[in-house]
This record gives structure tokens, sequence and C-alpha cells, in this order.
């Protein structure tokens, strides 16, 4: 979500939607499109649906901030309620929900190669790493490195090490560079709107070759660097570029915030395909915060405004 004291003037109060899922009161919507924000791209070739899952009765879920497909073929949606790790089958079916009373503020997660979760609390000021069952394998905290302040996503380099973006707009925005135990190697970044500096460093993933590209939010673009943090070049865009993803296929995503777009792009960051728009109506977005694909191609996104899981499958 927007970092405190940032307003956009077009948005609208809407009530909180239950039918599961809870949110804040007050959460805002946009009424309709905004095509100041979003990219000019054909139909990415997507619908929306219900996302059928199941809630137990007498369980929340809150507003869904991260998702992810496990190494078990299941879907995680990490979320700011009372549960905020809760795991579906693939059709929907309650599995688990774990996490209780262990996050201030849930906001990113990412699920690496081997199968751990990977969870950052932005507002505790904390990086875990779960085995697939959840049990908490590594903490990386503000105890750890002062600078580890308001982390909001993270990626997993070639060799292991742990990439984390701190800085959701109190914080200092850095990213900050750990080996595979935990151990600050380095840092890059600085607030600003120049080369290797970021106002509200949202998102993070990194390529097959090492690249790392850095959705830098409230700048309106992506900056890419190299694993030792040397600036690349930027990619630039009209929205607020929220959550990045890489497809087991190598192709690369990106949902784009309150224009409430699922963005497919080219190598060099053109938007090639584009679904979704702000709104209220099925598969309309608050802020399309970060997405998940699974291995069949359907879309989950998580919405932390509106709030809602939104899914969308191949027409």
């Amino acid at each position: 979500m927007l970092p405190a004291g940032r307003l956009i003037p077009t948005f609208a109060a809407v009530a909180t939607i239950a039918l599961g899922i809870a949110g804040a009161t007050g959460a805002q919507v946009l009424d309709g499109p905004d095509p100041a924000q979003m990219e000019d791209a054909p139909d990415l070739g997507y619908r929306p649906v219900p996302h059928g899952l199941q809630i137990p009765d007498g369980m929340e879920m809150g507003a869904p901030s991260s998702v992810g497909w496990t190494s078990t073929n299941r879907l995680l949606v990490f979320n700011r309620g009372p549960n905020p790790l809760m795991e579906f089958e693939p059709d929907g079916t309650f599995v688990r929900a774990w996490g209780q009373g262990q996050y201030d503020r849930p906001h990113g997660m990412r699920i690496d190669g081997d199968g751990h979760i990977w969870t950052t609390d932005v507002n505790g000021d904390t990086v875990r790493k779960m085995n697939p069952e959840g049990d908490v394998l590594l903490t990386i905290d503000s105890d750890d490195t002062p600078l580890m302040n308001e982390p909001t996503d993270l990626a997993i380099g070639v060799g292991g090490e742990i990439f984390v973006l701190v800085g959701h707009g109190r914080g200092d925005p850095h990213v900050l560079k750990f080996d595979p135990e935990g151990s600050l190697l380095k840092s890059w970044g600085d607030a600003g709107t120049g080369p290797s500096e970021f106002d509200t460093p949202h998102s993070i993933v990194i390529d097959t070759e090492g690249m790392v590209y850095v959705a830098d939010r409230q700048n309106r673009r992506i900056q890419i660097f190299d694993s030792e943090g040397n600036y690349i070049k930027e990619w630039a865009y009209k929205g607020l570029p929220c959550g990045l993803y890489i497809h087991s296929d190598g192709t690369m995503y990106m949902v784009s915030g309150f224009a409430g777009e699922i963005l497919q792009l080219d190598e060099n960051g053109m938007a090639v395909g584009a679904n979704g728009q702000p709104g209220r109506g099925l598969g309309e977005f608050g802020e399309a915060h970060y997405m998940t694909m699974t291995p069949d191609g359907d879309v989950y996104v998580a919405d932390t405004v509106r709030p809602e899981l939104h899914k969308y499958v191949k027409q």
C-alpha cells in the first residue's frame, strides 16, 4: 500500500468487503480505469473467475498481501488477518493456517527453488525463512542489522544470497545483500530519483543470469542491477510497479498497483500483454500488490486495498 501521507486524488472510499476476506474499514478503490496509469498493450488472454477458496467457518482471511505456489503444489496466501499464512489445495480445499501472532504487517512472500517459504514483515522489520512445513529456519531482523527497516520484498540469488528491499516510505530505501546464513554482505541505494536511488523499492526478482530487477514504485520504473549492485539500466512505466514475478519459462510479469493491471513484459521491459483494471467488479483491483502463476498458467493476484484475492484463467 501507499506510504503514510500519500494519496491519489481519484480514489473514493469504499466499505470493507466481507465474503470470507476481511480488511480495514475505509479501504479505497478507484472508480474505474485511469488511462494515465495504464500501459497500452494487447489483451493478455485471461479472464477473471471467483477464487474458489474454501475458507472454514469461523476462520478469517485478512487483506491478501502476497501469494505463492508451493513446492507441494498448493496455493499459499500471505494475509493481514489473524491467520497470516493460509494454505489451500489447487481445488480450493483448505489445508492449514499458521503464523498466528508472529507478524505485525505481512508484506512480501517468496518461495525459492528448494521449496523454502520466505516472508517480510514490513512493520516488524523482519525476514523469515521457513521450510515447506512452516518451521522457521532463519530470521533476519533489525537486531541483526539496523538497516532492516521496513522490508518489503526479497529474492534469492543464483548462489543462495538473500536480497532484501527495505524502506516502505519511512525507512531509508536500500537493497540489502546477505549471504545464505543471513550475514550482511553489502547494501546499495539511497532516497531519490536518479540511478541507484529509490522511492519505495517494492518488489525484487533475479533472473537465471543473476540480474537483479527492482520495482522502484513511486518512481514508476524498474531498475536493473548486476548481483554486486552496479546499475545497468531502467524501464519506465505509467503506473506504479508493485509486484514482479518471473515464471518458470523465464517470462517476466508485473502487477501495476492502482492501475490494476497484470502485465507481461518482454526482454526490454515493454508491456506485450495486459489484463485487468481498477474497480469493484470481478477481477477488478483496488491495488494489484503481488502475483503468482500456477504450473497450469492460472494467475492469482493479492489485492491489499479492495481487499481480495483475484484469480485469472486463460481464455
